[in-house]
């Protein structure tokens, strides 16, 4: 069933070259690990700026681990990985040159706060356990990267219950989605030397 989803949608498609958040969502839905777009997004840019030798790669290992092992013509997974492939391309370039625009992959604006809200707390969980696949020491980071993953592991603990559409909390939102834009870029100048992770399961 959920193969013939896919067929048909690739089929309509051809090839995923929008980056919209639920056409990501719709890509994801074949991966055994069954993160949200956000989450997704957030693993992406953490082994991104965690330096992994080949982030890309280790991104298909965790989102489709069964794309090793399957025949090279299965064109489900081959739609699958070139749809994610353009978001991974874009996103590399972006967090490479600020001037390009890096943001987190998020629900648009006129969705719901509680929905954009839940969206980025995914993203953060995503970005710090891609941060634990690569096993990065602490005392390889420097005082500002330990206290950013400090305060990205605070914003996991968001109170996301009774979230509305107040202005105070669309300004609040806007502050820390700015504030992770930001780190993640600070991070990834940082981390210039690239992390073997190819054995990664």
């Amino acid at each position: 069933m959920i193969r013939h989803r896919f067929w048909r949608l690739f089929n309509a498609m051809e090839v995923a070259t929008d980056t919209d958040y639920d056409l990501i969502g719709r890509l994801l839905e074949i991966s055994p690990l069954n993160p949200s777009p956000g989450e997704a997004h957030g693993i992406l840019c953490g082994l991104l700026c965690g330096g992994a030798s080949d982030p890309l790669n280790a991104w298909f290992l965790q989102l489709l681990p069964a794309a090793e092992s399957a025949e090279p013509a299965d064109p489900l997974l081959a739609g699958v990985r070139e749809g994610l492939s353009d978001l991974a391309t874009a996103t590399q370039n972006g967090i490479r040159d600020p001037d390009l625009g890096f943001h987190p992959l998020l629900p648009d604006d006129d969705r719901p706060l509680a929905e954009r809200a839940t969206a980025l707390y995914d993203w953060v969980r995503g970005f710090l356990f891609a941060f634990g696949v690569l096993g990065v020491a602490e005392s390889d980071l420097s005082e500002q990267t330990r206290e950013i993953l400090r305060d990205f592991t605070d914003l996991t603990r968001m109170d996301l219950d009774n979230l509305d559409d107040a202005e105070e909390n669309e300004e609040a939102l806007a502050e820390v989605i700015e504030f992770i834009r930001v780190a993640a870029m600070l991070i990834h100048d940082e981390r210039a030397n690239p992390v073997d992770v190819s054995g990664q399961p």
